[in-house]
């Protein structure tokens, strides 16, 4: 076998379709396309678009629930940024840190919700927080330093009695 020997397998190689070149191409006038219309146009693409057939996203039923217009927008803020605000002197450990104290100091833009605290970090100044929520490590870290949290978030409480599809389970039982 010698170097001008070697060819490719025969149909492994095949030419492009020029599109929209003339009547004699088969592919020519309309380019593929049909005629006329708002899918003939370029830069248009209906996304699960099904031919007039009713779309898959629309013959599913809709199921579930979004917490999305109830859910709180909490800053999160780490122990280690706390600290690090502390010893710059932005922060000041005789008062009580809260959310207007942190926003203050520059540990965050607004206040959006609350705060919660992660135990992100080393924390080794005494302070007292005022925040809605803590992790169980921040509590911890917080607490070893001296210092104590106050979470203002309510308690979860127990319905005292089932609700929704619960409920009907345990009317099944008794």
């Amino acid at each position: 076998m010698k170097l001008h020997e070697i060819a490719d397998n025969p149909g492994s190689r095949h030419k492009r379709t020029r599109i929209g070149r003339g009547i004699g191409s088969g592919k020519g006038k309309t380019g593929g396309r049909g005629g006329k219309g708002q899918t003939a146009r370029t830069g248009y693409r209906n996304k699960g678009f099904e031919g007039g057939q009713m779309p898959l996203h629309r013959r599913l039923p809709k199921r579930g629930f979004r917490n999305t217009a109830f859910q709180l927008a909490l800053n999160e803020i780490n122990l280690g940024s706390v600290q690090k605000a502390i010893d710059a002197g932005t922060l000041k450990t005789d008062a009580v840190i809260d959310v207007d104290a942190m926003v203050k100091a520059g540990l965050m833009r607004r206040a959006k919700g609350g705060v919660k605290l992660l135990g992100g970090g080393e924390f080794k100044a005494k302070a007292s927080f005022s925040v809605w929520r803590a992790s169980q490590s921040a509590i911890a870290a917080v607490e070893k330093a001296g210092g104590s949290v106050a979470v203002l978030a309510p308690a979860k409480e127990e319905d005292a009695e089932p609700r929704g599809k619960n409920k009907r389970k345990a009317k099944a039982a008794e």
